[in-house]
């Protein structure tokens, strides 16, 4: 469809900033002619459907001496230009998607220009003269065999659908490993606890690769310089989101350090870190797993699970695990213990709210020839246990420990039990949309399966008090 300035005032007719965004294409449409636009319902990931503008056409590229023509599909939201333009490639039956730093497997474009959008200096002419500049360092298509040709109609008709959130299909590479062939985990983050997760991941050989980021300025330079001075073989620092894709586990260990006025203040300072952060994470490992170390953790998971539009199983918290792991120990081999079918857990809120509590199996041993303790027994053993835990800090290096533990049965798919912070809602008369630490078993698609309290009638009280007290704050945040 032609440029019609009356046709598209009547299409956007919804759009907030309908005028602006007009003033927009008609830059556009003056320098790529070509272009044609239409009004088409786009489905997002979480199956949610609206009726957006979009437009497609050719873009110029020169890659090692020749000339090509690049089609393009770009959609524009109802909120622009305050958010970019979701943008993807359209290739003809004759092309197939080379998969790149700046390109995935369904030919959607992910650029620093997008993650970067502000308005009013971003604008869709200034994208595609970025997106024209990164497709000459990387051709994003190739030329397809006849044998190709079947396989490529299959990806363009799922393309057309624009559905996220689905990844059967798989595109021929360029010659280059693949990253989502590794086990790759990003860390976001380059302070202690972020430097923490990436030795201690590297010790224990969880990953074939580990991406630090350095999300801020102002994080302190000393450990990144000593990481790249002794370089690990399998870590990399990186500023740029797209060294993130494809990863399965994504750590996120950022804490803003603004002063508020207030603990709401504090809280509402992270969130907006994470505005900036989580959605560009999400978009270049939309099949990961998330797992929240920033804190509070309870309200950064939901926020996380908010912000990435993730399903909840794929978006947990670090809980309890540490205390959960003391607990055990102190339990096991300090008080040399004798229990049978029983896990020792701490579960709720992190801090001086957690729970102590018993499941009614304990996976990680079979004591099947042990005297089993009585209930009496199991509450005297709880508190000198406590007693014990209660001058354990939580130290980065401990918490790093923690985390690998944790990256390990994701992605080794162990479906080992940890106590970490999932979604609650639905559990223990919980009717909010809250995280709290429980004991689940984790695989490499994150929460396997919750497992069920002993004593869930002594610990409902204390957890649904938790769960109010989040919720409450929750619903200050603005995000």
């Amino acid at each position: 469809m032609e440029f019609s300035e009356e046709r598209l005032r009547k299409w956007l007719s919804k759009y907030k900033f309908r005028d602006l965004t007009i003033e927009e294409l008609k830059s556009v449409n003056e320098l790529y002619p070509n272009v044609r636009f239409a009004m088409s319902t786009y489905t997002f990931k979480d199956g949610s459907q609206k009726d957006l503008l979009n437009f497609s056409g050719t873009v110029p590229v020169k890659y090692q001496g020749s000339s090509y023509n690049i089609p393009i599909w770009l959609w524009i939201l109802d909120s622009h230009p305050l958010t970019p333009p979701i943008c993807f490639l359209k290739p003809t039956a004759n092309m197939g998607i080379s998969v790149g730093k700046h390109v995935d497997a369904r030919g959607r474009i992910y650029l620093p220009y997008l993650q970067n959008w502000t308005h009013p200096q971003s604008m869709i002419v200034g994208l595609i003269k970025e997106m024209i500049m990164k497709f000459e360092e990387e051709l994003p298509l190739y030329s397809l065999s006849s044998a190709d040709a079947a396989r490529q109609l299959e990806l363009l008709s799922y393309i057309a659908k624009i559905t996220e959130g689905e990844n059967n299909l798989q595109s021929k590479g360029n010659g280059k490993e693949d990253d989502r062939e590794f086990n790759k985990i990003t860390v976001v983050g380059a302070g202690d606890l972020g430097l923490a997760c990436a030795l201690a991941i590297s010790a224990k050989d969880v990953a074939d690769k580990v991406v630090v980021l350095e999300c801020s300025e102002g994080t302190v330079k000393g450990g990144t310089m000593d990481l790249e001075i002794f370089a690990l073989p399998k870590v990399e620092i990186s500023k740029d989101f797209s060294a993130s894709a494809h990863s399965k586990l994504v750590v996120l260990t950022v804490n803003s350090l603004g002063n508020g006025d207030s603990y709401l203040d504090v809280v509402q300072s992270n969130v907006e870190l994470f505005r900036n952060i989580i959605p560009s994470v999400a978009h270049y490992s939309q099949n990961s797993v998330f797992l929240v170390a920033s804190q509070p953790v309870e309200i950064m998971t939901y926020i996380s699970w908010k912000m990435s539009g993730f399903p909840q199983y794929r978006v947990i918290g670090i809980g309890c695990n540490l205390d959960s792991s003391r607990f055990q120990h102190i339990i096991t081999n300090v008080l040399k213990a004798q229990t049978r079918d029983k896990g020792h857990w701490i579960v709720g809120e992190q801090g001086e709210n957690k729970v102590t509590a018993w499941s009614a199996t304990n996976v990680a041993a079979d004591h099947q020839n042990e005297d089993v303790i009585n209930d009496n027994a199991e509450q005297l053993l709880t508190n000198r246990a406590m007693e014990i835990l209660k001058g354990k800090g939580q130290r980065a290096w401990s918490v790093g420990l923690s985390i690998a533990d944790l990256s390990d049965s994701i992605l080794n798919n162990k479906r080992k039990i940890h106590s970490i912070t999932t979604m609650v809602k639905g559990c223990y008369n919980i009717n909010s949309e809250v995280f709290l630490s429980m004991p689940c078993a984790l695989g490499i698609s994150g929460v396997v399966e919750m497992v069920k309290l002993s004593d869930e009638d002594s610990v409902a009280e204390k957890l649904q008090s938790s769960a109010a007290s989040i919720h409450d704050l929750q619903q200050q945040l603005k995000f």
